[in-house]
């Protein structure tokens, strides 16, 4: 697997944090198919009270991602990879279900998909700037958030994209 560990924030990653990452990620070698040419992305931040660690695995049939926060980069790491674990588990799981063989290793047709809707939730739009709705969506731990611009009076979603930066979707009403 190639890991490519980025810092944000003014966090720098040590060798050791490498090191340490690539080494848990190593974890997935048995789980993924094609494991040497998938492409890893380590996402390490800080704030003040907690370090943030997002990792993203797009893989031939499934996009693994986990974000996590936690007062230490190690322990951040660590459960980040434990929530890929278990997202590869629960796509093992499912493919074996629905096509009676195992996992990832060996799925080479495409899924048939019954996913349903399984929530509803309504939310309450305030009016804010982007600023204030990137701070929003990093309080709460997303990589988006949905918000009613103070400026146009439209529903908005900024988002997080993989390369850490942000990007805002404007609605528009006909």
């Amino acid at each position: 697997m190639k890991v490519e560990i980025v810092g944000k924030n003014g966090f720098n990653p040590s060798d050791a944090n490498k090191e340490y990452a690539i080494k848990k990620l190593g974890k997935l070698e048995g789980l993924l198919q094609d494991y040497d040419n998938v492409s890893a992305r380590v996402v390490c931040k800080v704030y003040k009270a907690y370090h943030k660690v997002e990792v993203t695995i797009p893989s031939k049939n499934i996009i693994l991602r986990a974000e996590v926060m936690e007062a230490d980069v190690y322990a951040a790491i660590d459960l980040a990879v434990d929530k890929l674990l278990k997202q590869v588990r629960r796509f093992n799981d499912k493919v074996k279900d629905k096509l009676g063989r195992a996992g990832i290793r060996s799925v080479e047709e495409e899924m048939p998909r019954n996913e349903k809707v399984v929530r509803d939730k309504q939310i309450d739009l305030e009016p804010m700037s982007e600023e204030e709705a990137i701070d929003q969506m990093e309080m709460l731990g997303h990589d988006f958030f949905i918000y009613l611009d103070k400026a146009t009076r439209k529903t908005n979603v900024i988002y997080l994209r993989e390369d850490g930066d942000y990007a805002v979707i404007e609605t528009t009403n006909k």
